[in-house]
């Protein structure tokens, strides 16, 4: 039979979703400066030739 009553560990699941979604923003986010910084360095290599 099916237990009766709070759903187990649903909070931590919750929890753990929550900070691995934020851990995935950052590295996108990390990527993404990254490459801005790289394609703004190129520019400017290439503005003074």
């Amino acid at each position: 039979m099916a237990k009766k009553g709070k759903e187990k560990n649903t909070k931590n699941k919750a929890k753990h979703r929550k900070l691995m979604a934020r851990k995935k923003n950052k590295l996108k986010k990390d990527k993404d400066e990254t490459k801005l910084k790289l394609k703004l360095l190129n520019q400017k290599i290439n503005a003074s030739k």
